[in-house]
């Protein structure tokens, strides 16, 4: 029983709202200090601090920066307008532009948090202007700002690859088809719900080729990030995290001589936010490595594999287990602390069922994305709530037919790995 008290007193410090790095490293070390004291608590230690300076993670703070300069460069409007031109024409069409712009903006800012953050100010106000409402603007941005976390670079992605110690670019590759799948289901369930209540479109008719064209033009500076990401990893010009450092090297080059909207006087405010969000991810990295020694030196997850192969050993049964499991643990828990708890446990008994850990990967990733838009801890409605000033009891009934989109690409995303495995196979190989 001892052996499990440090998983215990992570859930307990969790649920009492202790920060999720602190409740990390306090449980990891408990083991070590009061449990088992045959290992010195100073190898732990130096175990923790070396992990978070392995290489692949410097893509972290690469890419954050990266979306940090792209906010003061001119990006988001301009992707706003292509978007706009892309959607306005179809019902809910400002609503349709937001799950677009979200789904675009997935290349480049990597985040959910500063996604919903960005269109509360931006599209939101104008959204209500137009007759949506207030309730109803929040659980779509909420719910389209899932979709950065799936769609390349999500910090997500880069995590998970570390945690379960797989490649970052073939991550990235898998991300792109779920990603627009989500787009897709998405702007289906909002056109549903707009043909109801007679949402309108934003603009008369289909913009012509010509409009289209000429909206590109200048969007494509914006658009070439992800697709430069995408090429630069395919042809082995540089790594997942060299392709960080070439997103800000880029992004400042369009702010600076493209755009020319980014400023010097900004780049205390960029630093100031990208340190901010670095030091916290960093942070529960650290954390992870000590839960993860404790893990290893216990052999729990061979014990979990154990259990499971005494309960189902179909692969399909077990992925249908797991969902159902996360969809729950998403509704009580951060979705970060679950993957940095669950996934060190859960992929040696992935790999021994022969499930692909890229497919499970990316299943996981929009498994517990779901769970930041539901109750009772869904932050992502807390979030566009708080900025809003609106009620989240109201939000959250808004967003439940929107999750029923993503519970459908969840499903297929689940039991068609193909769809998952399609870029990665083809552009680098199975």
């Amino acid at each position: 029983m001892l052996s499990y008290l440090p998983l215990i007193l992570l859930l307990i410090l969790i649920m009492l709202k202790v920060p999720v790095s602190f409740s990390l490293i306090a449980s990891g070390l408990s083991y070590f200090i009061f449990v088992d004291v045959s290992s010195p608590a100073d190898l732990v230690i130096e175990r923790m601090f070396a992990r978070a300076v392995d290489f692949p993670l410097l893509a972290i703070p690469f890419f954050i920066i990266a979306g940090s300069v792209m906010n003061y460069a001119g990006i988001s409007s301009r992707l706003m307008d292509f978007a706009e031109v892309l959607t306005g024409h179809l019902k809910g069409g400002l609503a349709q532009v937001n799950v677009l712009l979200s789904t675009m903006m997935g290349g480049i800012t990597g985040s959910a948090s500063a996604d919903a953050a960005m269109q509360c100010k931006m599209l939101v106000p104008e959204m209500v202007k137009r007759g949506y409402t207030p309730e109803f603007s929040a659980a779509v941005t909420a719910s389209s700002a899932i979709i950065p976390n799936v769609i390349p670079p999500g910090i997500g992605l880069i995590i998970y690859a570390f945690l379960a110690d797989v490649s970052v670019a073939r991550m990235f590759f898998a991300g792109y088809l779920p990603g627009l799948l989500m787009c897709v289901f998405l702007m289906i369930t909002i056109s549903i719900i707009a043909n109801k209540r007679g949402y309108e479109a934003t603009r008369e008719k289909r913009a012509t080729i010509g409009e289209i064209g000429k909206q590109l033009k200048k969007s494509i500076p914006s658009l070439f990030l992800p697709f430069g990401i995408i090429l630069g990893l395919r042809f082995g010009l540089f790594t997942a995290t060299e392709a960080g450092a070439m997103s800000v090297l880029y992004a400042v080059i369009i702010g600076f001589f493209v755009h020319k909207e980014l400023k010097i006087s900004h780049f205390s405010e960029i630093l100031k936010d990208s340190v901010k969000a670095t030091g916290s991810v960093l942070f529960i990295i650290i954390g992870a490595a000590a839960l993860s020694y404790y893990l290893s030196w216990e052999r729990i997850p061979q014990q979990v594999t154990e259990l499971v192969a005494r309960i189902t050993t179909s692969p399909m049964m077990f992925l249908f287990i797991v969902n159902i499991f996360l969809l729950i643990l998403g509704m009580f828990l951060d979705s970060g602390a679950s993957m940095i708890i669950l996934v060190p446990l859960l992929v040696p008994t992935v790999m021994a069922l022969g499930i692909d850990p890229i497919h499970f990967g990316i299943m996981y990733i929009v498994n517990i994305n779901i769970g930041t838009q539901t109750p009772p801890f869904g932050n992502l409605v807390f979030l566009t709530s708080s900025i809003l000033k609106l009620s989240p009891t109201k939000v959250f009934k808004e967003v439940i037919p929107l999750t029923i989109g993503h519970l459908l690409v969840l499903a297929i995303v689940t039991y068609l790995p193909q769809i998952v495995l399609f870029f990665p196979n083809l552009l680098l190989g199975v």
